[in-house]
C-alpha cells in the first residue's frame, strides 16, 4: 500500500515483481458472501464508495474505483493474478468458513497462510483445512499471547512491531512458534527485526527487500 493502491491487482503484480517471499491480503465478506479484498470493514478510506462492505453485494463493489481505475478484487481474482504465496488475513471471523471452501476445492493449504486477530477464526480455519499454516495477530496483547496462539493451533505470531519485545519473541520460539513483525517499513525496523531474531517481518514498501540485503 506504500506505492501503489493497497490491496489491489496492480499493488499485489507489484510485490511480486519486487520479490516479497508472500503478498499479504485482507478479506471481508460481501452481502452475497463473496470474498472481498479489502482491509477496513468500510470502502470509504479505500474507495470513491462510502458503506459497509457487508452491505454491497459483489457486483456493486465492483463497481468503486480503489485507486487509480483499479477494481476490489474477490480472493480468487488474487490467486489466478499472482503466482506468489499469499497470506489471507481474516478481517470478518464468517469468512473462514467461506475461505475455507475455496481453500479445499482449489488445494491450497501449500500454497496461502491464514491470519487473523480473531483466536477462533484461526482456530476455524485450523480445524476446516487440514495442513494449512496460520498466523495470528496481535496488535496490543496480554502475556498470555504465546498460550493463545497455541491454543489457537497458529503455527506463527505476527505482532506490532512496536511493541515486540525480547522476552516474547523469545518465548514464542521456545514454544516452537515462529515470530514476525508488522509493519517494518524504516530501516530502524528493519534492524529491529533482527536485534529480536524474528523470522521475518511485513512491510508497505517492497523496496525495503533492498535495504535489508545490502545490510545483510
Amino acid at each position: 500500500m506504500g506505492v501503489e493502491p493497497e490491496n489491489t491487482l496492480r499493488s499485489f503484480r507489484h510485490a511480486e515483481r519486487a520479490g516479497v517471499d508472500a503478498i499479504e491480503l485482507d478479506l471481508h465478506l460481501s452481502k452475497d458472501g463473496a470474498l472481498a479484498v479489502m482491509h477496513d470493514p468500510s470502502v470509504d478510506r479505500t474507495t470513491d464508495g462510502s458503506g459497509l462492505v457487508a452491505d454491497r453485494t459483489l457486483a456493486e463493489l465492483r463497481e468503486l474505483d480503489a485507486g487509480e481505475g483499479e477494481r476490489i478484487p474477490v480472493f480468487e481474482d488474487v490467486l489466478d493474478a499472482v503466482g506468489s504465496p499469499l497470506q489471507a488475513e481474516i478481517k470478518d471471523v464468517a469468512a473462514a468458513r467461506v475461505l475455507a471452501g475455496v481453500m479445499l476445492r482449489r488445494g491450497l493449504a501449500g500454497r496461502v497462510e491464514v491470519s487473523s486477530f480473531h483466536d477462533e477464526a484461526v482456530a476455524e480455519i485450523a480445524r476446516l483445512v487440514p495442513g494449512v499454516r496460520t498466523v495470528l495477530i496481535g496488535s496490543r496483547w496480554g502475556g498470555d499471547v504465546v498460550e493463545r496462539a497455541k491454543a489457537a493451533g497458529a503455527g506463527t505470531l505476527a505482532l506490532n512491531i512496536r511493541r515486540l519485545t525480547l522476552e516474547v519473541a523469545e518465548q514464542a520460539h521456545a514454544e516452537g512458534l515462529k515470530v514476525i513483525g508488522w509493519v517494518v517499513n524504516t530501516p530502524g525496523h528493519l534492524r529491529l527485526v533482527r536485534a529480536l531474531g524474528l523470522d521475518g517481518a511485513t512491510t508497505d514498501h517492497p523496496e525495503i527487500i533492498r535495504a535489508a540485503r545490502l545490510t545483510a
